[in-house]
């Protein structure tokens, strides 16, 4: 590239040409990063609307495409985190429900923590995929920490009825 198309790339004082000019490039850019179009897609639009958001302080940034693909880039990497934390969780807890019955596929375990009650699944999804504490959870909920314990215990009794087949889970 050349230094005047470097410089007319980074000058942008309107939002929405330096959207048109710059979405499709970073979107490029991080699925050969990634691996997934997706993923990067979503990290991008994620990235462009907090640029949305900031756009007042953004536009005297020397660079704000430089922000936003620093944003982007986060965002990528936080998704991917999520990713591998929410695999250990299901590991984690189809290795706890194994031991009670059967192999569950991971497919299954989704399905099964899809079947719980709101509260339960939000509470159950929390402590072991995000593993927060139960304080923690408590303030992200709104509910006192017993209520999050009671919700917690609910969800496995639920798991554990399901996969034993025994008992009933009220």
């Amino acid at each position: 590239m050349t230094a005047s198309v470097m410089t007319e790339l980074t000058n942008v004082d309107d939002y929405d040409s330096m959207f048109r000019a710059h979405y499709g490039r970073l979107v490029r850019a991080l699925t050969v990063v990634s691996g997934n179009s997706e993923s990067a897609a979503d990290a991008v639009q994620s990235a462009f609307v907090k640029a949305h958001l900031r756009w007042r302080r953004l536009r005297h940034y020397e660079d704000p495409v430089a922000w936003i693909r620093r944003v982007a880039i986060n965002e990528l990497r936080d998704e991917a985190r999520r990713s591998v934390r929410k695999q250990r969780a299901v590991e984690k807890l189809g290795s706890q429900i194994q031991e009670l019955t059967h192999e569950p596929a991971i497919d299954e375990m989704a399905q099964l923590l899809a079947e719980l009650p709101r509260q339960q699944r939000l509470a159950v999804s929390l402590y072991y995929v995000e593993q927060l504490t139960v304080a923690e959870i408590a303030v992200a909920l709104k509910l006192s920490e017993g209520a999050v314990k009671f919700h917690l215990h609910r969800g496995r009794e639920r798991l554990r009825v399901v996969l034993t087949g025994r008992g009933d889970p009220e």
